[in-house]
């Protein structure tokens, strides 16, 4: 029977290695036919520094040729993919360079055309935008990496970005202090996840078909209470101001890092503090030990001691929380107002994030920001009216993320036990 299956594999394997392959020479052929040929006389301008810094790092000139020698590498990556690269750590930094080079070369085509009317890229300000875009997306993706962790399916980020979002723009506009609204879009999110909790953990209900329902139900709760109270008394119930940038003194001045990691609303240090505490609670305590026992094989947690449900309430509580602190930052974090469905899939990005991470706080966060990057190129593409259709831009993150889990994250395996219900014998 062993070596049946591995009959059967095999082929699967190769078809696995020759689509990658095929999508890397892809992205090569992309970078030379299109970003290349098409591209227009003289350099490409990246600036590494905002208006105004105290220090000014000068600014980098790349040739317009470069596509040519950036796509040449990755067709050359991709046919070392299909012959001779054979570990999981080669593959994905042959997978990182090649993206790295296509982004190079788009920008490289966008700066160098007339469109860009000689402005420089400004990659401080791009880098900014993509770590302030990212934060829902990791916020989301470590609320499902919490529960999935132990053994529940979260598809319900989606809903609790929405009435994170909805809460905190409601309680900060009403109140008139951004705190109470942090707070109160915190305590949506994790009321969702006791829902979440109660109906697959009590009544057994299938959690993927119970996630896509709460994400119905908070949609059409959210937009009936906008059209209903923020519509029509919009200066009492959606006016919230927004939380300011906190510039941490020393570490914000260091030039290209500085203004990208340390110049930020609270939104972002909270991020960080949440990458840490669940990494290292989920990898270095008691608890997290706990809670990867039940993910992986409850009958045994539970023999010896771990109460199941309790660990797969909590998780989902607390991964609730972290995500209507996502919520919370695309209203009073953000823009200051809530809009109908404004989480806009970002939910569904967030789960995709947890799986291309291989469901690790730290693999979540890297395609989180890989996601927010499409996002944030497609917007700065979009400024500088390059020829591709703004639909086109906008598609440029749900396109990325079909791409990453369909064709690049490679076989992944989710926790034994997860989406499955426990019944205690």
């Amino acid at each position: 029977m062993t070596a049946l299956a591995t009959v059967v594999r095999a082929p699967a394997a190769t078809n696995r290695r020759l689509l990658a392959a095929g999508a890397l020479i892809t992205f090569g052929l992309v970078d030379i036919l299109l970003f290349g040929l098409f591209s227009h006389k003289g350099d490409a301008a990246f600036a590494l520094s905002l208006t105004g810094a105290s220090v000014t790092v000068p600014t980098i000139r790349v040739p317009g040729y470069v596509p040519y020698i950036l796509g040449a590498i990755s067709v050359l990556i991709g046919i070392a993919r299909a012959t001779v690269m054979t570990s999981a750590t080669q593959r994905r930094l042959g997978i990182a360079a090649v993206l790295l080079f296509f982004v190079i070369s788009l920008l490289v085509w966008s700066d160098t055309g007339s469109w860009s009317h000689g402005i420089p890229v400004n990659l401080v300000t791009l880098l900014q935008a993509t770590l302030a875009g990212s934060i829902p997306l990791i916020l989301g993706a470590l609320a499902g990496t919490m529960g999935e962790r132990a053994g529940v399916i979260n598809i319900a980020i989606e809903g609790q970005l929405l009435l994170g979002a909805f809460t905190a723009a409601i309680v900060a506009s009403t109140v008139g202090v951004l705190w109470i609204g942090l707070i109160g879009g915190a305590l949506a999110g994790s009321l969702v996840g006791l829902v979440l909790a109660a109906f697959a953990i009590r009544y057994l209900v299938d959690q993927i078909i119970l996630g896509v329902v709460l994400n119905l139900l908070i949609s059409g709760i959210t937009g009936y209470l906008y059209d209903r109270l923020m519509v029509t008394n919009a200066q009492t119930y959606n006016s919230a101001s927004t939380f300011s940038a906190i510039k941490i003194p020393g570490l914000g001045d260091i030039p290209i890092i500085g203004p990208i990691f340390f110049d930020s609303t609270i939104f972002l240090y909270i991020t960080y503090a949440a990458i840490i505490v669940v990494q290292i609670g989920l990898f270095s305590t008691r608890w997290g030990l706990r809670v990867r026992a039940v993910g992986e094989h409850p009958t045994a947690a539970d023999t010896v001691g771990i109460n199941v449900l309790a660990i797969r309430y909590r998780n989902l509580m607390l991964g609730g929380l972290l995500a209507g602190i996502g919520g919370a930052y695309l209203t009073i974090g953000s823009v200051g107002s809530f809009a109908k469905d404004m989480s806009s899939g970002l939910g569904y990005i967030a789960l995709a994030a947890m799986i291309f991470g291989r469901w690790t706080p730290l693999g979540a966060t890297a395609a989180a920001l890989l996601f927010g990057f499409t996002t944030a190129l497609g917007n700065f593409l979009g400024t500088i009216t390059v020829p591709i259709s703004p639909y086109l831009l906008g598609m440029a993150p749900y396109v990325a993320t079909i791409i990453a889990v369909a064709g690049l994250v490679g076989r992944v395996r989710a926790p034994a036990a997860d989406g499955k219900p426990y019944v205690r014998a």
